[in-house]
């Protein structure tokens, strides 16, 4: 029988290509990032940071109305800029900022009061030159009563006390859904909205000294929905106190 011969394994010298090549491309990469970072335009990455923040606001209108846009000549790969419909934006005015920085100055206070409970609680918007709170009556009131409950004083509070340092008219409004109301205290839907919103108004002049002239109180029962009545979660919208101020006087 014939012996096997065994061949020595030929040894390749050129495997030292692959890590080269690796080395190369990760070095051409390192390079282009070099480059890239090094035509970066500050004023316009600083509008583009602030447009994304605002973006990411979701309440109100949000980053929609009002979104930033690149200013200047056009740069190399064209210019950015953002539109409504066709129109030029306008950029926001003293009193929308005023109104913004009040609403994030309250959220940022009832985070505190409102760990453990649904933001359902309290919504703030801001349109435009008009600051929003919106109180959900279910949670601030009995089934048909006008009387703040305790445990939402401290909520309240807190919205009172930043609104009334404005030292500007508050309008506080009461809103029902389309139920009929169980209740023999009160004659119907305006009835309750309309004291409603006046234990609000009521409770913002004694806890906070507030002038009297400076607050409004009106109830408009069922006729100003903000949502189907015909879903629990429509009449849920429904019930409310809403509190304004109002940045700029109407025309």
């Amino acid at each position: 029988m014939a012996k096997r011969v065994h061949h020595e394994e030929h040894e390749n010298h050129e495997r030292w290509l692959v890590s080269y090549a690796d080395f190369i491309t990760l070095l051409f990469a390192f390079f282009v990032v070099l480059y890239a970072t090094s035509r970066v335009d500050q004023k316009k990455l600083v509008q583009v940071t602030e447009s994304i923040k605002f973006a990411m606001h979701f309440k109100g209108t949000g980053g929609i109305e009002f979104r930033n846009r690149f200013e200047g000549p056009p740069t190399e790969g064209g210019r950015c800029k953002s539109t409504l419909t066709g129109t030029e934006q306008r950029p926001r005015t003293r009193k929308e900022e005023q109104a913004d920085q009040l609403r994030r100055k309250i959220e940022r206070r009832l985070r505190r009061f409102l760990q453990t409970r649904p933001e359902s609680h309290v919504q703030i918007d801001v349109e435009k030159d008009r600051l929003m709170v919106r109180l959900s009556a279910s949670h601030f009131f009995d089934q048909n009563q006008a009387a703040i409950r305790p445990e939402m004083i401290p909520v309240l509070d807190v919205i009172g006390a930043e609104m009334g340092a404005m030292g500007m008219p508050i309008r506080v409004e009461g809103h029902t859904d389309e139920a009929t109301l169980g209740s023999k205290r009160y004659r119907d839907n305006w009835d309750l909205s309309s004291s409603r919103a006046a234990a609000v108004a009521s409770f913002l002049q004694q806890a906070h000294n507030l002038d009297g002239k400076l607050l409004t109180a009106a109830g408009f029962g069922s006729t100003r929905p903000l949502s189907d009545s015909n879903t629990p979660a429509g009449r849920e919208a429904n019930r409310r106190v809403e509190l304004a101020i109002e940045f700029a006087p109407p025309d």
